[in-house]
C-alpha cells in the first residue's frame, strides 16, 4: 500500500488524482442528468479496474468487502464514496492501522502509534473516528506499551461500521454503478 504523500511515487499520486476527477465527474453527471456521457477508450483505460461481483460474492457481503479492501483501486473508489458521505476518516484509520500492524517493531513504533492516536482516536482529533468510550479507553491504555495489536479493537469496530453501514450504500451508489459499466 502507498504510505504517506512523501513516499508516494508520482505515478501513484497522478493516478489517484485522475481517479478522483473521474469519480467526481460520475457523481456530478449522475446527479445532474441522470446518465453519463460515453467515455473515450483512452479515458476508460484510466478508470479503476474492479471486477463485477458474482452472485455468490454478493451473497457473501463480508468476503466482498474484504476483497474490496485488499484491492488498492477498490480502496480508492470506496474512499471517494466515503468522502462524499463525509466519513472518509474511517477508511483512512483502517488503512493507517493496517500499515501500523505491518510495520517492523522498533523504536519508531511508539511514535507511529501516537500519531494514529492523535489523528484518529483522541477526542477532538482532526479525523476522529466514531468509537465508543470503552474502545477509546482500551486504545489509550494500549498506548502505554504499543505493539502491533494496540489498535485492533478500534480497527475492528471501524471495519464493522464500514461493512454494515457504508458498504451496502456504496454498492448501490452511482459511483459503484458507473464503475461497473466500464468493467
Amino acid at each position: 500500500m502507498c504510505r504517506g504523500l512523501a513516499a508516494l511515487p508520482s505515478t501513484c499520486i497522478e493516478r489517484a488524482k485522475e481517479m478522483k476527477v473521474h469519480l467526481g465527474h460520475f457523481l456530478h453527471k449522475s446527479k445532474v442528468s441522470g446518465e453519463c456521457d460515453s467515455v473515450s477508450p483512452a479515458k476508460q483505460e484510466k478508470l479503476p479496474k474492479i471486477t463485477k461481483p458474482s452472485t455468490e460474492d454478493a451473497l457473501k457481503g463480508g468476503q466482498l468487502f474484504e476483497k474490496l479492501l485488499a484491492n488498492k483501486r477498490g480502496v480508492a473508489a470506496f474512499r471517494a464514496f466515503l468522502r462524499s458521505e463525509f466519513s472518509e476518516e474511517n477508511i483512512d484509520f483502517w488503512v493507517a492501522c493496517e500499515e501500523y500492524k505491518n510495520a517492523k517493531a522498533g523504536s519508531k513504533l511508539p511514535l507511529k502509534a501516537q500519531k494514529i492516536y492523535d489523528e484518529f482516536v483522541k477526542v477532538q482529533a482532526p479525523k476522529e473516528v466514531n468509537l465508543d468510550s470503552l474502545t477509546r479507553e482500551i486504545v489509550t491504555r494500549n498506548l502505554s506499551e504499543p505493539n502491533s495489536s494496540c489498535f485492533e479493537m478500534a480497527q475492528e469496530r471501524t471495519y464493522w461500521l464500514m461493512e454494515k453501514d457504508s458498504f451496502p450504500r456504496f454498492l448501490k451508489s452511482d459511483v459503484f454503478l458507473e464503475l461497473l459499466k466500464y468493467i
